[in-house]
């Protein structure tokens, strides 16, 4: 039998990265919602602070998904599509999930995916910021 081996977010280092994010989501007082995925983008880590969205649970994980499913931040999506017409219309409603706003960016660990984070709760430069923290736990 052979093993097949691929890299991912362990538990540990997401539930680290949840727990900065929260700490810098209540530092700006900002109930966010957090959710961290593997490099699948299957939910490996989350927490809906008090008081924030129902909504936003649905919007952090599909930022997370999209970062770890297309490698790149949710914020350079818009830039990504925003001058050409077929993927401006077809991306958004064609995607299922994709999210083109801020707040999604993949995890890497040696320059590969291994996972990605996605905040939810305020304007998406307040879930960057929230999830940057959350990345900078892994450093």
């Amino acid at each position: 039998m052979n093993n097949y081996r691929k890299n991912s977010i362990t538990v540990g280092a997401a539930q680290r990265v949840v727990a900065a994010a929260i700490t810098k989501a209540e530092q700006v007082g900002l109930p966010c919602v957090i959710a961290v995925v593997d490099e699948s983008g299957v939910l490996k880590a989350f927490a809906r602070m008090d008081g924030a969205a129902l909504l936003s649970v649905q919007v952090a994980q599909d930022k997370a998904y999209t970062a770890a499913g297309f490698g790149m931040p949710t914020d350079g999506w818009y830039d990504f599509i925003k001058d050409d017409g077929p993927l401006s219309t077809g991306a958004p409603s064609g995607i299922d999930r994709l999210v083109v706003f801020g707040g999604g960016f993949p995890i890497t660990e040696d320059g590969t995916v291994i996972g990605g984070i996605g905040v939810s709760g305020g304007h998406y430069s307040q879930d960057m910021e929230v999830a940057r923290a959350g990345l900078d736990a892994l450093v």
